[in-house]
Parts: C-alpha cells; structure tokens; sequence
C-alpha cells in the first residue's frame, strides 16, 4: 500500500513573497513535490497563466463550487475569491506525493481543521517596514489597497501560533532551504511511520 503523501501549506501576509518563494522551490532541481494550484476571482496580472500561476474563475463559477462542496478551503480577500480544488489534492495525496499548497491564512485555518497532519509553515517578513516596501513595490494596487493590505497583514501576522514553523524570507534562497529542511525532518517523524512498522509486526 502506498503511503500517503504530505500536506505542506505555506501562508502568510499579502506581499511577504508567497509566491516568490514557492516559484524558487519549485524550480530548484531536487524539487520533488506537486503544486495544487489555486483557483481565485481576481483578474489575471501581466504574465500570469491560467493553470499555471492559478485557475481565473468567474465569482458566480467559485461560489458554485463552494456550494456543491468541492473546495478545501477558500478565502475572500480584498474583494476577491481565492481557493484550493479538493478533488486534485486528495487525488495526489493518496498516489503518495507530497502536496504544496501556497495559500492565504484564512485559508490555512480551514485546512487545519480539515487536515490536521499538515505541515503549516508561515513565511514571515523581516519587518513590517520591508513588508509595505514590497507590496508599494509590485505598483499594481492604489493607496487605499496597501492601506487595506497592511492592516491585513498586521492581523494574520498575529495568527501566527496556529502554524507548526515560521521561516523569515530574509532572502529567497535562504528562506527555500528552511522550508526545504522543515519538509525532510517531517517525513522522518516517528507518528508519521510507527503505522507501518506495527503492521509489520503483526504480520511476523
């Protein structure tokens, strides 16, 4: 029977880098794990892919799927609808792969409750300063929207206790080999493989 894979979701405020840094472990060589891309309502920004970057739905689309029970979590955030397609995940999960999930905090705590032996990893800045820097520095949202997003910000970062690691993404490189490392010690956990062992022993 093929072991389960690992539910690894990364999260944290708006303009943190989420995306810079799944992007990094993704293109690295040893990369071993598949991306569940997400499905949201916003519109799409210069050089995003639909499938690749994330799914661009329409809301009414995204609120059917809420309602016929087919999203692991999904979020509403600065207007817009953002989410995880359950069927790919559980799919992926049971062939025995590791599943990355790059996701907004209020997402991640609906993922919490529903799979509790995730590993939930917040992605920190170095400070609140630097932060608001990177969101000025994308120039796609008005005054008000950073505003918004700060404030945000400030009340997810405050959430922080209900993950299980917090990495700083000080620089990009660095804060992938945390994560990286993080991910390889969990596989290695004893109440990840005593199942298999027991089943061992009973089949002596």
């Amino acid at each position: 029977m093929t072991e389960r894979g690992l539910l690894i979701v990364l999260s944290g405020p708006s303009g943190v880098g989420k995306g810079t840094v799944r992007k990094a472990i993704f293109e690295s060589e040893d990369n071993d794990f598949q991306y569940s891309i997400s499905m949201t309502t916003r519109k799409m920004r210069a050089g995003e892919v639909e499938g690749v970057d994330y799914y661009f739905r329409t809301r009414a689309e995204f609120e059917a799927m809420i309602e016929a029970g087919e999203m692991l979590e999904y979020a509403e955030y600065v207007g817009n609808y953002y989410g995880t397609p359950l069927s790919y995940v559980n799919k992926t999960l049971d062939e025995g792969k590791d599943v990355f999930l790059e996701i907004e905090v209020q997402g991640a705590q609906q993922v919490k409750e529903k799979v509790p032996d995730g590993i939930f990893i917040f992605l920190t800045p170095p400070d609140l300063a630097e932060l608001k820097s990177r969101i000025v520095g994308r120039g796609t949202d008005a005054e008000e929207v950073i505003e918004q997003r700060m404030q945000i910000a400030r009340e997810e970062i405050e959430l922080m206790a209900l993950y299980d690691y917090a990495v700083v993404n000080d620089q990009v490189p660095l804060a992938v080999e945390r994560i990286k490392e993080i991910i390889a010690s969990e596989h290695f956990r004893v109440d990840r493989v005593i199942g298999k062992y027991i089943k061992m022993l009973k089949e002596m």
